[in-house]
């Protein structure tokens, strides 16, 4: 067996995008938005930063590594871009709407293992028990995190 790659190197991505390209771009776009929205806010300086620095500062950030990223594609090439995984998507979002649909009527002890048992279905790769197992002790850990660790006014169990 040698050092050497015996492999084909992967043939450059010409007339198709890769999917690191596609993902530095959407960075690119996103701090672009942010830098748009929070122009108006004044920067201050480092002494007295205004509203505005920390905004622009991590859009900055996030235009350049989105850069880094898009180039790099371009330079090594990769994986080419596919289509988005629907049901991933649907089961992740709706968790996420699932937990603020139930906060505030339910608390954190419905709300949380309610959206994370929806979200463990975008894949097949979770058993059920692991699942609900995941989802108690992460309430478990948010509940303590969030009311007694840190003191926020979240409700935990609010239909008592």
């Amino acid at each position: 067996m040698t050092d050497h790659d015996t492999t084909a190197p992967q043939a450059r991505t010409v007339g198709r995008v890769p999917e690191d390209f596609a993902a530095g771009l959407f960075l690119v776009l996103i701090g672009a938005f942010f830098i748009w929205q929070a122009w108006k806010l004044p920067l201050g300086s480092l002494r007295a930063m205004g509203p505005g620095m920390l905004p622009t500062s991590i859009a900055v950030i996030m235009i350049a590594g989105g850069a880094l990223l898009a180039a790099a594609a371009i330079v090594k090439g990769g994986n080419l871009l596919t289509r988005p995984h629907v049901r991933g998507l649907f089961f992740v979002l709706g968790g996420i709407v699932l937990f603020g649909l139930t906060i505030r009527s339910f608390g954190l002890i419905v709300a949380g293992p309610l959206s994370m048992i929806f979200a463990s279905f975008a894949t097949d790769e979770v058993r059920p028990t692991e699942a609900v197992i995941f989802a108690a002790a992460m309430t478990a850990f948010c509940i303590f995190l969030f009311k007694f660790a840190l003191g926020l006014p979240i409700p935990v169990v609010a239909f008592m």
